[in-house]
């Protein structure tokens, strides 16, 4: 008799665990989180500390690792040099395709990429693994910021023929800040001098302090961010014209717009054309060639990122622009500088070449 309800009782709770197996919650595998579980992400700046795409880099850097399945830590490095063509050439020949390396450049470069006539953009923007773009530029303008104590008082005195030039400072070959001055030259007739080479952002932010150069071209958001006094009544600066808007910032109603002052319809559409980078104004990518489990996990944290309350919240305290865009919106503006007009590229061409200084 007990042998009979020892045999019962093992019989019963076999299938008690069959059931229990059958029907509890099965607990799936995640290959990408257990890739990234206890792993680091490097997430690499083109630029030196203290710019607008660092601020950018830092706090995407400190948000993005809760959304990565797995929850890596994610370490942001500066990599300046080459108006940030460095950092993409790293990220496009050296960096490991697992998944680990991130970059975030200047918002022009995958444009010198497409272009194809600088040797040293050693890459095809097309082939990245895009992430997005913290900021669409709806909330931002790209402006032309001076010192108030120069000859230079109103942007007619910057478009007279034979006046004073505007000095303007720039970094290296390349970047933003030596191209739009360039671009407002050539269409609204903007009389102007570079000095270029600075290493970075914040030297030319020093340069405007000690009255080396006389302003600069940036991002509005940069401003806010790292000298937001300047924009203060008495802060001795003040703002001449907004490139890459197509209406007026909302905070500078009396400073006329690039496309405003256009000297024709010809130049009203090259500054549409060399606004179009802009929309994926601060953007971030993986190396070609990752899994693609792995490139969707990093697209879809980055996403999640741009709608985590704490990010929304330490944006807003660092009067940083938030307004995303996804991969698949940057792939589409790269696809409409690439249908441009031939004489339109061949433009950026020689302005690129022009830019290096």
């Amino acid at each position: 008799m007990p042998g009979r309800w020892a045999r019962r009782a093992l019989i019963a709770l076999t299938l008690s665990c069959a059931w229990t197996a059958l029907f509890a919650p099965s607990a799936k595998a995640d290959p990408v989180a257990d890739f990234y579980r206890g792993k680091t992400v490097t997430l690499v700046v083109g630029y030196g500390p203290g710019g607008g795409y660092d601020v950018y880099a830092r706090l995407v850097g400190r948000h993005l690792g809760r959304h990565i399945p797995g929850n890596p830590t994610v370490v942001v490095q500066n990599m300046p040099g080459a108006g940030s063509l460095r950092s993409v050439n790293w990220l496009n020949n050296l960096a490991p395709r697992d998944g680990t390396a991130i970059a975030h450049f200047a918002r022009n470069v995958p444009l010198i990429g497409m272009l194809g006539n600088n040797a040293n953009a050693q890459f095809d923007p097309r082939k990245f693994n895009w992430l997005g773009s913290s900021s669409s530029f709806a909330n931002d303008a790209h402006i032309l910021i001076v010192r108030k104590d120069i000859p230079v008082k109103s942007i007619d005195d910057a478009r007279r023929p034979g006046g004073d030039p505007l000095v303007l400072g720039g970094t290296a070959e390349g970047a933003v800040g030596n191209d739009v001055p360039i671009i407002l030259r050539d269409t609204i007739g903007l009389n102007v001098k570079q000095v270029v080479g600075y290493p970075d952002s914040g030297a030319i932010f020093l340069a405007m302090e000690r009255g080396e150069v006389h302003g600069r071209t940036t991002d509005l958001s940069s401003v806010k961010a790292i000298k937001p006094e300047w924009l203060k009544p008495g802060g001795g600066f003040h703002v001449l014209v907004q490139f890459a808007r197509e209406t007026r910032h909302q905070d500078f109603p009396n400073v006329p717009t690039a496309r405003e002052l256009a000297r024709n319809e010809t130049a009203r559409l090259l500054i549409e054309l060399t606004e179009i980078p802009y929309k994926l104004s601060r953007p971030f990518a993986a190396p070609p060639g990752i899994p693609a489990a792995r490139a969707a996990a990093l697209q879809r944290a980055f996403a999640a990122t741009h709608r985590d309350p704490e990010y929304l919240a330490e944006a807003e305290k660092q009067r940083v622009d938030v307004s995303p865009v996804n991969a698949e919106q940057i792939l589409q503006a790269l696809e409409r500088i690439e249908s441009a007009l031939p004489q339109q590229l061949d433009y950026l061409r020689r302005l690129f070449a022009e830019s290096k200084g």
